[in-house]
């Protein structure tokens, strides 16, 4: 038996890359699996991946930052298998990423929608899904923050403050509900080499990032989801309110680590 089995669980942004690497591994620990994604089709291709392998999923078509949808795609879990154990917040605006620039040079309505999806996309999430985990004794929420919500950086603001909002919403779900079984905890990924980093970054710049982790090698989608899979099951019962960094180590070290590492190497 998988460390999931029996459990129904729902996976935002799970059309593509980290989530449907960890909506794969879900269903394949167990788990029946809502694929949900803004584009449907990315969300039927994950779910003809989890049928082939012999898991449980069904696609749901969800703007997590609409209201409306949100609850509907809860409502498609309950109707389906009949009751909610997990959830995967992982959905991201990465559409207005190219224009997240500075904040005297950003289009505000570019704050706009990273905060839309990224902020309040979890939140609604979280309060269509606790209703109905607290009719089965609980359950497990995981949110997917970034590095970026914990350092400052030359871009993307909006995404970076908006992940900062996503560790802060993660406490506080973490603390309301506690005491009636629910957890909730974030991941904090790094640079991982999904197929969207990897087809549209240079290699000098894949080659930089490389640099600045402590291990030999970046991460993979795989290995955020196996992060998701733990702590969505029942051996990290005693883990809730927390921001796991699951990144190579890449905010584990002094800002010179690369300087001097080249340096020591000459």
């Amino acid at each position: 038996m998988g460390t999931l089995e029996g459990k129904v669980v729902i996976v935002t942004g799970s059309g593509s890359g980290i989530g449907r690497a960890t909506a794969q591994r879900v269903a394949h620990e167990g788990a029946s699996v809502v694929v949900a994604d803004i584009n449907l089709a990315g969300a039927e291709e994950t779910v003809a991946l989890i049928l082939a392998e012999g898991g449980a999923a069904i696609a749901q078509q969800a703007d997590v930052a609409d209201e409306s949808s949100a609850r509907a795609m809860v409502e498609a879990a309950v109707r389906e298998y009949g009751r909610l154990d997990g959830l995967h917040n992982n959905a991201a605006n990465v559409f207005v990423v190219p224009r997240d620039t500075d904040i005297v040079s950003m289009d505000i309505e570019v704050w706009d929608a990273s905060m839309a999806t990224n902020v309040r996309g979890p939140m609604l999430g979280c309060k269509y899904a606790i209703p109905e985990m607290l009719k089965v004794g609980g359950g497990s929420i995981v949110n997917t923050s970034s590095n970026a919500g914990q350092m400052g950086d030359l871009l993307r603001v909006a995404y970076g403050v908006s992940k900062a909002g996503v560790d802060s919403l993660t406490r506080y779900v973490a603390t309301m509900y506690g005491k009636q079984g629910v957890r909730c905890n974030a991941i904090s990924p790094g640079v991982v080499a999904t197929p969207a980093l990897v087809n549209n970054v240079s290699q000098a710049e894949l080659d930089m990032f490389e640099a600045h982790h402590l291990t030999p090698y970046m991460g993979l989608p795989e290995d955020i989801a196996a992060v998701v899979v733990f702590l969505l099951g029942a051996d990290s019962r005693f883990i809730t309110g927390q921001v796991i960094n699951v990144d190579g180590g890449m905010l584990a070290h002094t800002p010179l680590y690369q300087q001097m590492r080249s340096a020591m190497e000459a």
